[in-house]
């Protein structure tokens, strides 16, 4: 049956602590295991924490989670109270501030009885495994932490009661309630409900049947620095070439400070955009030390564009208005320095070169956003051009897809030309670099003609790309 405990008040939600296994008391420096993780999330910002103990075994532990699930008034997290786990692991899905639904889970595909494999796709688990049911395919292994979000709640509730029926009718097979939390993330999956993949990295979060398992789940977190990870992880992985070797680099060393500040994203990116302004006035001067100076303040500008990014990671503060005004900032920034240059020219033709490299740019951005939303499209409707391949093999395989596109893949595949693709497309890291180069060493007709060449060409290899894969 369920006690309760509030740990804080900042937002809506509540956990589940499934404690209806033997493990869950097994000892450990901080008392048992249910000692532990209730520790653990009084330092997270959830609102309160059900403890549900043994009463009555699996039908009677998915009833309480129906029952909390139809009375809570924001997001539910599910956990078993036999999960030895890093406190970073367990914030990736409570601290996140969407409050969606989720599940932890290690790309380590090593399943087993208290990993469960399942198959993430674009970055949701599309198919969940348990003892009862098998995963096809499986790429990684569930990690015994789910959360439903406030709009999912009735369907996990419904999912709970119609799982404790099947299973106190024994039509479940020798399922115990240690799977508890494996069948609810089954039944969110085959509902057709969108699952955040949460995955943990170099993180710990682990499931323990005994006394040594436990005293081994323990000593190994200790091999992690959580700190690290965490900085480590707030930095994009997939980012352009000139972003992850000349910004990335060092920028990470800005987010402790920054933190310690009490700098929010949305003031960095402020503080980018006023850069970008004076790169501008120092670039409408129009001498050398003008442009070498203008090209300095742009490199640092972009810098703190990468840093607002890493600090939302950080700190898990994105939002629809930070994420909208990033976006917004890039352009901004990007045609201010193109009128600085312009103004700071004698060419008499600048003006022509400036606005066709604007032009060039709108255009490109709208190829981009107009193709990710006719994928977005086509995942609601289920077509198969707009679902995630599985792998760089069977979409190389499709039926539909033309031979420049399975070389494509391949090259994917291969460090160096992947590489090469990303710049190719001269991202925003690449046009900062090129702007801020050809403008120090030559002159603005230099940089806008670049711009024009690459961007062209940069264009049509986009235009080029989105037409084969929606024809695949």
């Amino acid at each position: 049956m369920p006690d309760s405990f509030t740990t804080r008040e900042s937002t809506t939600t509540s956990v589940v602590l499934l404690a209806t296994t033997p493990a869950a008391r097994l000892s450990c420096a901080d008392g048992t295991l249910v000692d532990r993780i209730t520790g653990q999330l009084a330092t997270l910002p959830v609102n309160e924490v059900q403890v549900v103990t043994p009463d009555g075994g699996l039908g009677a532990d998915l009833r309480g989670v129906a029952k909390i699930a139809r009375i809570s008034a924001g997001a539910v997290a599910v956990l078993p109270a036999d999960l030895v786990a890093h406190t970073e692991a367990l914030a990736l899905l409570l601290e996140h501030p969407a409050h969606a639904t989720g599940a932890l889970i290690s790309h380590d595909a090593t399943a087993g009885p208290m990993r469960p494999p399942v198959r993430v796709e674009g970055g949701k688990v599309v198919a969940a495994g348990s003892s009862f049911h098998i995963v096809p395919e499986a790429n990684a292994t569930f990690r015994g932490v789910l959360q439903a979000g406030e709009s999912d709640l009735g369907t996990l509730a419904d999912i709970a009661e119609e799982l404790a029926e099947l299973a106190d009718a024994g039509k479940l097979g020798p399922v115990t309630p240690v799977e508890a939390v494996d069948l609810l993330l089954v039944g969110l999956v085959r509902t057709g409900v969108p699952v955040r993949a949460a995955g943990i990295g170099p993180l710990h979060a682990d499931r323990v049947t005994g006394q040594h398992a436990a005293d081994t789940a323990v000593a190994a977190l200790a091999e992690v620095d959580e700190a690290k990870v965490r900085l480590d992880t707030s930095v994009k992985q997939d980012d352009g070439f000139f972003a992850t070797y000349f910004v990335s680099t060092w920028s990470r060393y800005l987010i402790k400070p920054a933190v310690k500040l009490k700098l929010t994203p949305n003031t960095v990116t402020g503080v980018s955009v006023g850069l970008a302004l004076l790169a501008a006035v120092w670039f409408s001067a129009g001498t050398q030390g003008g442009r070498l100076l203008g090209a300095l303040l742009f490199y640092l500008s972009f810098t703190l564009d990468c840093l607002d990014g890493q600090l939302a990671r950080y700190t898990r503060t994105f939002s629809p208005l930070g994420a909208w005004a990033d976006g917004m900032a890039d352009r901004v920034k990007e045609y201010i320095v193109y009128v600085g240059l312009a103004f700071g020219s004698t060419d008499p033709g600048i003006w022509y070169l400036a606005v066709a490299a604007m032009i060039l740019q709108v255009v490109r951005h709208a190829i981009d956003f107009a193709y990710a939303g006719a994928v977005a499209d086509a995942a609601r409707v289920g077509a198969s051009w707009g679902r995630p391949a599985r792998s760089l093999q069977e979409s190389a395989d499709a039926r539909h897809a033309t031979g420049v596109l399975r070389l494509a893949q391949r090259l994917d595949r291969r460090r160096a030309t992947r590489w090469i693709k990303k710049i190719i497309v001269l991202p925003i890291g690449e046009r900062t670099a090129l702007i801020a180069v050809t403008a120090a060493v030559w002159n603005p007709r230099v940089t806008f003609l670049s711009l024009l060449c690459w961007g062209g060409v940069a264009a049509l290899y986009q235009l080029a790309g989105r037409m084969m894969r929606s024809a695949r």
